[in-house]
C-alpha cells in the first residue's frame, strides 16, 4: 500500500500574529517558516517521493517547492484544490482573540461537525472534500507506482487534522484533540482493510526507513517488530 506524508506548511506572519489567514492571497512563510520548511524538506530528502501534491495557497506552494528541491529525482508537483484551506468566510482576516468572543467559537471547539462559517463552508464539507482528494491521489499513485510508493500532501492545519481524524476513525467532533504543528509530518497508509496512522505531528527523526518494502496489508497481531531503522 502507498504511503502519504501529510505535511503542514511552515509558519507565516499571520500565524505568528494570531490572524486567521484563511484563503487570503499573499500570505507567505516568514523567516521561521522558511527555516521550518527547509528542515522538513531535508527530512523528506531521505525518501524518494513519487509526487508532491499541494494546496494552491502560496504558503503551501513554498513549502512544497522546498520539498521538491531536496529530492534526488524530480517528483511531479501537483496543485490540488481539494486540500486548500477551509473557507472561513467572514472570519477570514480577523484575529483569533477577537473570534474567540463569537458564539460560533465554542461550536468549533466542541462540536465542529455542526460548525458552518458565515459566508464560508462547514467543517464537515471541509473534511469531506479533503479526505476525498487525499484518498483519490493515494489510489492513483499506488496504481501508477506500486504499493511501495511514497508521496507528500502539503496542506493546512485543519485540513490535516480532518484527514487524520478520518483515518483514525474518529468523529469530526473529536478532531480538535489532534495537534498539527507548522511543517510537521504525519504518516498514513490506506490499507485493504482500514487506514493505518503510522505517525502524527512529527518534527524530527529519520524517515529513511520508508525506503523499505511496504508492509503487509494486515495488521500484525501483537504489534509486530516495527520498521527496521526507525
Amino acid at each position: 500500500m502507498a504511503t502519504v506524508l501529510l505535511v503542514r506548511h511552515g509558519r507565516t506572519t499571520a500565524n505568528a500574529n494570531g490572524l486567521l489567514a484563511g484563503r487570503a492571497a499573499g500570505v507567505r512563510l516568514d523567516a521561521t517558516g522558511r527555516a521550518q520548511a527547509e528542515a522538513t524538506a531535508r527530512r523528506l530528502g531521505a525518501v524518494p517521493l513519487v509526487a508532491v501534491v499541494t494546496s494552491p495557497l502560496e504558503r503551501c506552494r513554498q513549502t512544497a517547492r522546498a520539498v521538491v528541491d531536496h529530492q534526488e529525482a524530480d517528483p511531479a508537483l501537483v496543485v490540488e484544490r481539494g486540500i486548500t484551506e477551509c473557507d472561513y468566510g467572514d472570519w477570514q482576516g480577523r484575529t483569533l482573540r477577537d473570534l474567540a468572543k463569537e458564539p460560533l467559537w465554542s461550536v468549533v471547539q466542541r462540536q465542529p461537525s455542526a460548525a458552518a462559517f458565515p459566508g464560508g463552508e462547514s467543517m464537515a464539507a471541509m473534511q469531506a472534500r479533503s479526505v476525498e482528494a487525499v484518498r483519490r491521489h493515494d489510489a492513483a499513485l499506488e496504481a501508477r507506482h506500486g504499493a511501495g510508493a511514497v508521496w507528500a500532501a502539503v496542506a493546512h492545519g485543519d485540513i490535516i487534522k480532518a484527514v487524520l481524524a478520518d483515518a483514525l476513525g474518529m468523529h469530526l467532533d473529536l478532531f480538535q484533540r489532534i495537534a498539527v504543528g507548522p511543517a510537521s509530518v504525519s504518516i498514513v497508509r490506506y490499507g485493504p482493510h482500514r487506514p493505518e496512522v503510522v505517525a502524527t505531528n512529527t518534527e524530527s527523526g529519520d524517515l529513511s526507513w520508508l525506503r523499505a518494502a511496504p508492509p503487509a496489508g494486515d495488521a500484525p497481531v501483537g504489534g509486530g517488530a516495527g520498521a527496521a531503522g526507525s
